[in-house]
């Protein structure tokens, strides 16, 4: 028969007043405890539930130490990220570190366990396709960069350093994810790989290695360029979504085929072009865009303006024209902002005004921001 809370306090006060009767003392508990320390575990247990429905720990491979070591080092980089040490260090402070057996763990097994997941990249990147890639379905890609220390890494070279350390080499990395942003694979590459070359090994990768001959590919104009769409136009089954360079938009507005005056009535217009064979141009005007672009600019000319300045000041009757003008040209150079300004050399100075027509010009599309893409009305509105 089921008892009730009032039965339940019953029997307990009857049980306090046995223990009683045959001496014993007893104490609240929270007077008879000392708590010296504690872990912290909640937010380790909201991390670890998601894991387990995502079935992380099956796919990183079967159980075993190497993937204990891997799950906790995931886990961690979620939670508190943190250089491999410090994460190592880390483990005894929470109680992931308990739970998975990682507590005291030294480098070497966490690099070991590396290795161990290394040879596993295939497999679980080929999964991951399965799981969230079909034919048909876009991905989007794109390029980025880290900066190295030390002389051993093989891949490590100079090149285009978005993270703007001269004089660092870097490393390269290309991640594709589904079009909701899930991590699909990630290749890593020479540090002066450029983005249209690892572009194409991702259309590559997609095709060959997932096994799939209908794909939409998404990346932006600096990484699907005039050449790479060409050579993709030779993939059967592989499309494109990017967008147009401000030169090829002014092209559009000077010869007619896009007319700034459509945008008074309505936010989108598609159309075509004889330069984009088989392909549709969807023109968007967005006011925040062309606030924040105007903004910037602004910016970088004040900041180029005061540089200027300063090399004014400094080479005044000191320098002959051609020291001069190298000066001049790497501050314009690190700002971009070398057409928005008109100058004048003589033997010991320069001036500087900007250049109005110009920045006009530019501010005319900063409002405007045109897709290219390959893709049908019938397949993507």
């Amino acid at each position: 028969m089921a008892t009730t809370p009032v039965d339940r306090r019953r029997h307990a006060l009857d049980m306090q007043i046995r223990e009683s009767l045959t001496g014993k003392h007893l104490v609240v508990a929270e007077e008879g405890f000392e708590i010296k320390r504690s872990l912290p575990h909640g937010h380790l247990a909201a991390v670890g539930a998601m894991a387990n429905e995502l079935k992380l720990p099956a796919l990183l491979g079967p159980a075993c130490r190497e993937r204990d070591i891997i799950y906790a080092l995931i886990l961690a980089r979620a939670i508190r990220p943190a250089s491999k040490l410090a994460t190592s260090r880390w483990f005894k402070d929470s109680t992931l570190g308990v739970d998975l057996g990682v507590v005291g763990i030294s480098t070497d097994e966490i690099y070991s366990a590396m290795d161990w997941l290394y040879v596993r990249q295939g497999t679980i990147e080929a999964q991951l396709a399965k799981r969230h890639l079909q034919e048909g379905s876009r991905v989007l890609y794109d390029l980025s960069s880290s900066w190295m220390e030390g002389t051993h890494c093989p891949l490590a070279a100079y090149g285009y350093s978005r993270d703007h350390k001269r004089g660092k080499t870097q490393i390269e990395y290309g991640l594709m994810t589904d079009v909701d942003g899930r991590p699909i694979s990630i290749e890593v590459f020479s540090g002066n790989t450029g983005d249209p070359s690892a572009f194409v090994n991702a259309v590559n990768m997609t095709r060959d290695r997932f096994g799939l001959k209908e794909l939409i590919m998404v990346g932006d104009r600096g990484m699907i360029t005039r050449a790479r769409i060409e050579a993709t136009r030779g993939l059967e089954g592989a499309k494109w979504i990017t967008c147009l360079r401000a030169p090829q938009i002014r092209t559009l507005i000077d010869g007619g085929s896009l007319q700034l005056g459509l945008f008074d009535e309505t936010n989108l217009a598609a159309i075509t072009h004889p330069d984009y064979p088989d392909e549709r141009l969807i023109a968007c005007r967005n006011p925040d865009l062309a606030r924040l672009r105007a903004n910037k600019r602004e910016e970088l000319l004040v900041a180029t303006e005061k540089e200027l300045e300063r090399v004014q000041a400094t080479v005044l009757g000191h320098q002959s024209k051609h020291p001069i003008a190298l000066k001049v040209g790497r501050v314009l150079d690190r700002h971009k902002m070398a057409e928005h300004f008109t100058l004048e050399f003589q033997d010991e100075n320069f001036n500087f005004v900007r250049d109005t027509n110009s920045i006009a010009a530019e501010a005319g599309l900063d409002e405007i921001y045109v897709i290219r893409t390959s893709v049908s009305q019938e397949e993507l509105d």
